[in-house]
């Protein structure tokens, strides 16, 4: 499963699975409930393929990150919660990506990027061949 047909929605928790686009905004299934929702052209949406990680040389796709995360975790959930107080994010984050941006990556996208890596690991979105090929495919679009 790819990432650009998962949404983040601002203000709803967890992440939305695309199903269709309706004149008046989207149709779109939870993955934390499988509940299916229409979502308006006024929401804030953002496709995790849009969404990247600062570093202090460039931007890195979060499927970069999410595929950094699963093989440090070895295709499993993380062995940080989301929960977790701000140093051990940030300690668990330099060893996935040791080049973030401190000043720009803040302890809440950390939150967030691990618990969307969690779900999405939970639900089988992160299979190693399309991760491998929509990383390919950025850097060909680059």
């Amino acid at each position: 499963m790819k990432l650009n047909k998962v949404l983040a929605i601002s203000g709803k928790p967890g992440l939305y699975y695309l199903e269709s686009q309706t004149r008046s905004g989207f149709l779109a299934t939870s993955l934390l409930d499988g509940k299916r929702m229409s979502v308006g052209i006024r929401n804030n949406v953002s496709l995790l393929s849009e969404i990247a990680v600062y570093t202090l040389e460039k931007e890195v796709p979060l499927s970069e990150v999410f595929q950094a995360i699963k093989e440090k975790e070895n295709g499993g959930q993380t062995q940080i919660s989301h929960k977790a107080d701000k140093t051990e994010l940030e300690a668990y984050f330099f060893s996935v990506l040791p080049d973030y941006d401190e000043d720009k990556v803040y302890a809440s996208d950390m939150r967030k990027i691990i618990q969307w890596y969690n779900l999405l690991i939970d639900k089988g979105f992160l299979d190693a061949e399309d991760v491998v090929e929509e990383i390919e495919q950025e850097e060909n679009q680059a």
